[in-house]
């Protein structure tokens, strides 16, 4: 009898397997392509009569203000830096170090560039697109030899702006002179 009990427990067991298996077929079957995925954006009103709200910006998205065509876009409130195309495409964007003298929000050009100096700092730096001055200090971008990031102290008036050595070599390649730096606040 046991014998027969045990065959007939490995069928009852075969056949739940078999049905489990079925079912979870027939429940992946069913399942929409966009369970999980974020609702596709409306370009128009939604059921209610108002418009979507927007996604929430990305923090390092090209600000609109930004103006058009080639250009250095610098953002103070963001200590970032857009380098951008003729064609309004963001080439690259990256966070930089604030200088202890900013410039005023406008629209300048790079005026001089020099390959390897020493900063006001004391530090040997290279890459340096100078753009603008404001109260007899000249600003501009570069970036320490050694890779550090200056400790402001707001005692010196500085007017660098630190990027990273691999940032300052874009910058260096991107903005010859004559090329249009917009400040943001």
């Amino acid at each position: 009898m046991s014998r027969s009990s045990s065959g007939a427990v490995a069928g009852l067991t075969a056949a739940a397997i078999a049905v489990v298996g079925f079912l979870a077929y027939q429940a992946s079957a069913s399942v929409p392509d966009n369970l999980g995925k974020a609702p596709a954006a409306s370009s128009g009103p939604g059921p209610t009569g108002s418009a979507k709200p927007s996604a929430k910006p990305r923090p390092d998205a090209l600000p609109e203000e930004s103006g058009s065509g080639t250009r250095v876009v610098y953002a103070l409130g963001k200590d970032r830096v857009w380098l951008v195309d003729a064609k309004d495409k963001v080439e690259r964007t990256y966070k930089v170090s604030p200088s202890t003298v900013d410039p005023e929000p406008g629209t300048y050009a790079v005026t001089s560039r020099s390959g390897s100096i020493t900063g006001s700092d004391g530090v040997p730096i290279e890459h340096v697109v100078r753009f603008a001055s404001r109260d007899g200090v000249v600003i501009g971008f570069s970036a320490a030899v050694n890779g550090s990031v200056p400790e402001l102290d707001p005692t010196q008036r500085t007017g660098g702006v630190r990027e990273t050595r691999e940032d300052g070599k874009a910058m260096w390649v991107f903005a010859t002179v004559g090329t249009k730096v917009v400040v943001l606040p």
